[in-house]
């Protein structure tokens, strides 16, 4: 049997100092979908065509690029898939600024490139980005993509049901202080395995 190919994916990490420390935005899928339903996730979908036809106001920086294993083009498209899927989901922007169109990617970094298992008949490549959620504007509600639309500390979210990446990824986010770096998360026979992206 032939592994489906993966497709390109985005989300959008978003964190702000709370009273205890770092806290994440994060929402409930929703109940009735076809997978992975009550699952709490990040905002995030996958690309668009149309999000290869937006020119940034900034691009992602070199580094972010190089880690995101994509060519200039492909990257900065991913990271416009981040911000409009945030926006779709949560009503927060990342405003251009003065005199732009296009979103301003620049203040973006990556956290992690994803790989669902071979043997998943829908599997995804997904890139996971993160920003300053002071540099967001609007207040975040919940919609019919996410409930329970939240920022959580994260000893507070780890207790939710999740993917196995998100979870990395969100140990990642409590790790950073020790500057560890952009990890890639894929399957070996059925087993989670991380490598570090430098």
């Amino acid at each position: 049997m032939t592994a489906a190919e993966p497709r390109h994916a985005a989300s959008l990490v978003l964190i702000r100092r709370g009273s205890a420390g770092p806290e994440v935005l994060m929402g409930r899928r929703p109940g009735k979908s076809a997978f992975a339903p009550d699952v709490f996730v990040f905002p995030g979908g996958k690309l668009d065509p149309a999000d290869r036809l937006i020119k940034p106001a900034k691009p992602l920086s070199s580094d972010c690029i190089r880690l995101c294993a994509a060519s200039g083009a492909l990257a900065n498209a991913l990271g416009v898939a981040a911000l409009r899927e945030t926006e779709e989901e949560t009503g927060l922007t990342v405003p251009a600024g003065p005199g732009h169109d296009g979103p301003d990617l620049s203040r973006l970094t990556l956290i992690a490139r994803a790989i669902t298992p071979t043997e998943s008949p829908i599997r995804f490549h997904a890139r996971f980005f993160q920003i300053d959620a002071a540099l967001t504007q609007g207040t975040h509600a919940a919609s019919p993509e996410l409930a329970d639309l939240d920022y959580r500390p994260l000893d507070a979210a780890l207790k939710l049901p999740m993917f196995d990446i998100t979870e990395a990824v969100l140990h990642h986010v409590a790790d950073q202080a020790r500057d560890h770096p952009a990890f890639l998360f894929t399957y070996r026979r059925g087993a989670p395995r991380h490598k570090a992206l430098r």
